[in-house]
């Protein structure tokens, strides 16, 4: 009989995987489906607009991070271009960040940290602990 030990990185991977994936895939969905990215956009048009932020960047980086969300949300829980979508989702990170940051530079970051923390996780992890995705059954990585 196999140990169960011998399988504590790969859950501990894939717990983190499909956690990260769930918490993007919501916040996206939310965005896009429930508020609209339209309405996302009006939201922080004025306060950026005060800032000097163009309007198109604001409507392009709102429509970039609600979409990109809602997209690599599901590619993580699925486990398919995983690497791909942890890069995307890096940068809507960064670009969260200098949001929140040009609206108010002591901002809370306790929902941004822990997503952060979590895709750093899973990008340092050895590749071989990622054996419970659609990418290591497709394209056994």
């Amino acid at each position: 009989m196999v140990a169960i030990n011998q399988y504590h990185e790969i859950v501990a991977v894939l717990i983190a995987r499909v956690f990260l994936g769930v918490l993007f895939f919501f916040q996206g969905y939310d965005a896009v489906f429930n508020i609209k990215v339209k309405n996302v956009v009006a939201t922080f048009e004025t306060n950026f607009a005060n800032k000097g932020i163009p309007k198109f960047l604001t409507a392009a980086a709102s429509w970039f991070t609600s979409y990109t969300e809602l997209i690599c949300g599901f590619l993580l829980i699925v486990g398919l271009f995983q690497y791909y979508a942890l890069y995307l989702l890096g940068i809507n990170l960064i670009i969260a960040a200098i949001g929140f940051g040009i609206t108010s530079p002591m901002w809370d970051t306790r929902y941004v940290l822990p997503r952060l923390l979590l895709l750093l996780f899973l990008l340092f992890v050895p590749q071989g602990w990622n054996t419970l995705s659609l990418d290591n059954l497709i394209f056994k990585t």
